[in-house]
C-alpha cells in the first residue's frame, strides 16, 4: 500500500457521533454501531438556513436593545 493511500484512508473518516467509532467518509451507517450517520442534503440546507435566521434576529435584538438603551437615558436626563 502506497503512502498516498494510507493518507487518503486516514483522511476519509467520519467518527459516529453515537459511539464515536470511525468509519468510512460517506458510509450511511455506523460500521460498529449500526446508527445511520448520513446527513441528508436538505437537512444541511435547513441548518445553513436556520443559523443565518439566528444571527438576523441576534443582530435585531442587539438594534433592539441599543434604541431601549437609548431612550432610557433621554428619560433620564429630562
Amino acid at each position: 500500500m502506497s503512502f498516498a493511500q494510507v493518507t487518503s484512508q486516514v483522511t476519509s473518516q467520519v467518527t459516529c457521533p453515537y459511539c464515536r467509532s470511525e468509519s468510512a467518509e460517506g458510509a450511511l451507517v455506523c460500521a460498529s454501531c449500526g446508527r445511520d450517520i448520513a446527513v441528508p442534503a436538505t437537512l444541511l440546507a435547513e441548518r445553513d438556513d436556520l443559523l443565518r435566521k439566528r444571527e438576523d434576529l441576534r443582530d435585531e435584538l442587539k438594534r433592539a436593545r441599543d434604541e431601549i438603551e437609548a431612550i432610557m437615558r433621554r428619560r433620564k436626563s429630562r
